[in-house]
């Protein structure tokens, strides 16, 4: 009867008791082991103690990356809400340091346990390149995810606001959106994007609510310090126009508001949305143009369906005044700095017209805005964060507006806009507020309908619907003279503008038509600029 001390040595254990290529197995196989499974290695050929601490930890991390990946398939949002609280990226990133740190440590013992001086020179040699190309692809992986977790925490600390988040009203978010063109050659601030994006907070059914530029006699939410100094509303005349509200505050009237206000013009600018809407407003956001280019950049462009010719200033021609450069129709992948030109332009047209191009590319930056797309780019689009945004949302927000950000890219926007087409030209200077609140409510109890199949329209209906389209076109015809003898035609779906002889528009054309001073006709072809669409 032989005893525990006559047993056969383990070659795992003393690898001196085999030959040199087992000892290469050997260590390869030790290798492995830790890659895929830190401290079985130390079970089986090394110190079990150690080895038992790191397989249990390895359990548990397995176990944990099961239960979040069924998480994420039974409701993502819980995850997407986790990952975008500080707090949770801060215990991830101490997390991943901890176990980059582990890792490392089982790697170099593990080959103290293959005790590389026992194999061959050559093999010496690919044992320890394999083993640092495994610490870099283990390792050096976590030590990076903690990095960028790291940059990702440091913009939304710097960006967002501390506090609790806040709960839907009457079941909806509605946040303030604004664009800040603050250039160095302009006083203070002004807000020429001005918008209130009210989301349903259970759908993700959205309405956009642009206000022009230069709408007039705006009213300001009860209780609010502009509502004390303006009662009938800001109306001073042509100086007072919305987008200089947010200045007036700031310069004028910023004893009138509380210390607790870290933004006096941001809160000014809300407090007339909510007023001239009807909806309470819970946060804003202001978008700074330049960092906007960044952002967009960041994202890998955004694509959008322009439906007419859109205007932007290039280079200038040669031997002419003329710098005039043009979109065409159709479907374009915009770089950060086309996608601003595309919001703003307004050459040969007027505000109403870049507003509708705004809504457009809103919703196409929200539709493209999703946890894959802000993965793949990260670095990027967190480094472009803090020259874009400043808000008053807190962090602890993040959470339910990243999940709720894809259900609103997966939703039709309902956009609306407080002056033409969706009211007559004049509304913007004379405001009705009962009519545009009553509007507001109309859209959103629509939204809160479920959906209805639309009726078919009658033949005697659709030839009375064409009887009219060609009439409108016929009396527009008659309304105008083109002065080099281009064909009047309606920008509709099934008419449009050609040159002389038939043939379809060019940017070529427009240039020449700008050169000999065809204004008007220049405005008259771009007049459907304003049409857009999300593929």
């Amino acid at each position: 009867m032989g005893s525990a001390s006559h047993r056969a040595p383990s070659p795992l254990r003393q690898p001196e008791t085999i030959s040199s290529p087992q000892r290469s197995k050997r260590a390869m196989i030790l290798v492995l082991l830790t890659i895929f499974f830190p401290g079985s290695a130390q079970l089986i050929a090394g110190n079990r103690k150690l080895g038992r601490i790191a397989v249990s930890i390895t359990m548990l991390c397995w176990l944990a990356i099961i239960a979040l990946a069924a998480l994420y398939f039974i409701d993502r949002s819980i995850i997407l809400g986790w990952v975008a609280h500080p707090n949770f990226q801060l215990f991830l990133i101490i997390v991943l340091g901890t176990l980059a740190l582990g890792w490392l440590v089982m790697f170099i013992n593990t080959l103290v346990i293959i005790r590389p001086k026992l194999l061959a020179p050559g093999m010496r040699a690919i044992v320890s390149v394999f083993t640092l190309a495994a610490v870099v692809a283990t390792s050096g992986v976590f030590v990076y995810g903690a990095s960028l977790l790291n940059t990702g925490r440091e913009t939304i600390t710097a960006v967002f606001d501390k506090g609790p988040a806040f709960d839907p009203i009457d079941g909806r978010y509605n946040i303030a959106v604004f664009g800040a063109d603050s250039g160095d050659n302009r006083e203070g601030v002004r807000t020429d994007v001005a918008a209130l994006l009210s989301v349903d907070a259970k759908t993700g059914k959205s309405l956009l609510i642009s206000v022009p530029r230069n709408f007039q006699s705006a009213r300001f939410a009860a209780g609010s310090p502009m509502e004390k100094i303006w009662p009938n509303g800001y109306n001073c005349g042509d100086e007072c126009i919305f987008n200089s509200i947010y200045r007036n505050a700031e310069t004028e009237h910023a004893d009138a508001f509380p210390d607790t206000v870290k933004n006096i013009g941001a809160q000014a600018a809300m407090d007339a949305l909510e007023g001239t809407t009807g909806l309470p407003v819970q946060g804003y956001v202001m978008i700074n143009m330049a960092g906007f280019e960044q952002f967009v950049d960041a994202l890998g462009g955004v694509t959008i369906n322009s439906g007419g010719w859109v205007p932007y200033n290039g280079k200038y021609y040669p031997n002419s005044t003329v710098r005039t450069h043009w979109f065409a129709p159709g479907t374009h992948t915009f770089t950060g700095k086309q996608a601003l030109w595309f919001a703003r332009s307004r050459d040969f047209t007027d505000d109403y017209h870049r507003i509708k191009r705004q809504q457009c590319l809103q919703q196409a930056i929200i539709k493209q805005v999703k946890p894959q797309t802000i993965l793949s780019n990260f670095t990027s689009i967190m480094s472009a964060g803090e020259q874009l945004v400043e808000t008053d949302i807190p962090a602890g927000q993040l959470g339910s507006f990243v999940s709720l950000a894809e259900k609103v890219s997966n939703e039709p926007m309902t956009r609306l806009t407080l002056g033409a087409p969706d009211f007559e030209r004049s509304f913007s200077t004379y405001p009705k507020f009962d009519e545009l609140q009553e509007r507001i409510q109309s859209l959103i109890a629509k939204q809160n309908k479920p959906k209805e199949d639309k009726p078919k329209k009658s033949k005697d209906s659709s030839k009375s619907a064409e009887s009219e389209e060609t009439t409108k076109a016929s009396e527009e015809s008659e309304d105008s003279t083109d002065v080099n003898n281009a064909p009047k035609l309606s920008n509709s779906d099934d008419k449009e503008f050609t040159k002389p002889d038939g043939s379809p528009i060019t940017e070529e054309y427009l240039v020449n038509l700008e050169m000999a001073g065809y204004r008007t006709l220049i405005s008259e072809i771009a007049a459907n600029n304003d049409e857009c669409s999300v593929p």
